[in-house]
């Protein structure tokens, strides 16, 4: 019986990554797997607005489902919609690499502007997360990443900064 070994160098053309983006970048796919697996996501209506290996961008509505009585846009649904950002970039990076375990082992925020309106979450590090993650499955040893979710309003101002902390480690096929 033949092992699957983990590949350890990421290969943006590979067929596992290319079908994830494609999924990942069709609306109706992300708002059903939010429905299945992440359904906070799915009720605050948070949306992936587009995503690439190096770069995603997560978008966060302010409505009555994602509000706090102070109307502004509760923190969890920030906080949330900001790790999406920064998880999809590591779902990318262990695509087709066997499995990699991914956990959130600290949060950290700061917050700006009242987010009363629309929320954008960008995160740029995906190539720092790639790094991390090939170092994971070379090495078989845990790794961890804090990874930067700038949050902007619709008018450009930027209204809160997220550092989410994930710890990757390859597990044994």
């Amino acid at each position: 019986m033949q092992i699957a070994t983990p590949i350890s160098t990421f290969n943006p053309q590979a067929l596992a990554v290319q079908k994830l983006l494609a999924n990942l970048n069709t609306p109706w796919k992300m708002r059903f797997y939010f429905l299945q697996k992440l359904p906070s996501l799915w009720a605050w209506g948070v949306r992936i607005k587009t995503c690439t290996p190096q770069r995603a961008e997560v978008t966060i509505p302010f409505n009555w489902r994602s509000q706090n009585p102070f109307r502004s846009t509760y923190f969890a649904a920030l906080a949330g919609a900001a790790e999406l950002s920064t998880g999809t970039l590591g779902l990318i990076a262990s695509a087709g690499r066997g499995r990699v375990s991914m956990l959130v082992v600290k949060v950290e925020a700061q917050y700006f502007k009242k987010a009363d309106q629309t929320v954008t979450f960008t995160c740029e590090d995906g190539e720092a997360i790639i790094a991390t993650i090939d170092r994971a499955i070379t090495t078989g040893e845990g790794q961890q990443i804090t990874a930067t979710s700038t949050g902007t309003l619709t008018n450009g101002d930027l209204a809160c900064k997220v550092w989410i902390t994930w710890s990757f480690k390859a597990k044994s096929q």
